[in-house]
């Protein structure tokens, strides 16, 4: 999989999965839009994606807010003149022993699905005129989606919606760009996070064995895909929701 001469979007790409994506596809030699709104992480993503000679803009993007979103793109398509493929991967989530269905506002209910959906909807829709013929999106949900812990709601409803969103705009884009979703389950990021946050994770056994595959995940795992899916190779794939969880969503785990 060649991507000389491909220009790629990958919003929040400072950090862990995205980070992985951007680096994955400059590898590949595609031209990547680092759009990030930790301007520390998305400059050090920049400068060790340029180490290796690749080529990628830094463009400083809150995907909750429709202005900067229009001006990323512009600022993209002003330098690359196009974009070939748009990666909807910024999330936020609201994790926190404080934060739970009883204690947590309507308005943090509604920033995650504002960033979470909206923002992918809006860098879709802004993006869909610059897109060629044969272009592709894919949309990073999360195996959340479709089953949930406590006090989860904001992140899984958010996740849900991505996946409808996603079949939507395939209809919406057919005959021009494909769009194409992928669900990870448990990805240990640690070691793509910012420099001063980089603590890896020490896994347990058991965690591993939660696992058809014998494993946790690991972000290049989904950057191996998200490469596939908006490839040649995967031409006549769209609308489709691709899990990546070795198999953790489909084990029966009882009580001990």
């Amino acid at each position: 999989m060649d991507y000389l001469g491909k220009i790629v979007i990958v919003t929040g790409s400072g950090q862990g999965i995205g980070n992985c994506i951007a680096t994955a596809y400059a590898r590949k030699k595609a031209s990547v839009i680092i759009a990030e709104i930790d301007e520390e992480a998305g400059l050090e993503t920049k400068a060790a994606i340029e180490s290796f000679g690749g080529d990628c803009l830094f463009i400083p993007t809150d995907v909750g807010s429709e202005a900067s979103v229009k001006e990323m793109i512009n600022r993209a398509v002003k330098r690359y003149g196009k974009i070939d493929i748009l990666i909807n991967n910024a999330a936020i989530t609201t994790y926190s022993e404080h934060d739970t269905l009883f204690t947590r506002s309507i308005e943090t209910f509604e920033h995650v699905m504002r960033v979470n959906v909206i923002g992918a909807y809006m860098c879709a829709k802004y993006c869909a005129c610059h897109m060629p013929e044969g272009s592709s999106i894919v949309n990073i949900l999360s195996t959340r989606a479709f089953m949930s812990e406590p006090h989860t709601e904001p992140y899984s409803a958010s996740k849900g919606a991505l996946a409808a969103l996603t079949h939507s705009l395939a209809n919406s884009l057919a005959h021009k760009v494909r769009v194409n979703a992928i669900s990870p389950g448990w990805i240990d990021n640690s070691g793509w996070k910012k420099k001063k946050d980089r603590k890896f994770t020490t896994l347990a056994e058991k965690d591993h064995l939660q696992h058809l595959t014998g494993r946790v995940g690991k972000p290049e795992d989904i950057a191996n895909a998200v490469l596939y899916l908006t490839s040649e190779a995967a031409g006549f794939i769209t609308g489709a929701n691709l899990v990546i969880d070795g198999g953790m969503t489909v084990k029966m785990i009882y009580a001990e």
